[in-house]
């Protein structure tokens, strides 16, 4: 068998080369509030506090992640502009968030 087939080659394809990152843009509600929410889904019936609403270009989100679990005594992520908390004590997400100065409500069950 003297033909040559070409099997792999990562000289051509369908691949792109210019990505482009771009920043997840998180919902921002018109009355300038953010939401906290709680979310089960998905989870194994473990709850999570959703904080959304927060505009990424002016707040810089892994700062108040890490400033809120650390104060909450939480974990918790960043998820497509949205902040995560482990746990459901949304009262003292709501005053922290409030003494950061903040306009917060609770949304959801």
């Amino acid at each position: 068998m003297s033909e040559s087939r070409l099997v792999y080659s990562t000289d051509v394809g369908r691949i792109d080369t210019k990505e482009q990152k771009t920043q997840p843009t998180s919902k921002v509600f018109k009355d300038g509030a953010i939401r906290i929410e709680r979310q089960t889904k998905g989870r194994k019936g473990k709850g999570v506090m959703l904080v959304v609403g927060i505009d990424s270009e002016q707040h810089d989100l892994k700062k108040l992640a890490k400033t809120l679990k650390s104060k909450m005594g939480q974990g918790g992520a960043i998820k497509d502009g949205v902040i995560e908390i482990q746990g459901d004590d949304r009262d003292k997400l709501k005053s922290l968030l409030e003494s950061s100065g903040f306009k917060v409500k609770i949304a959801g069950g």
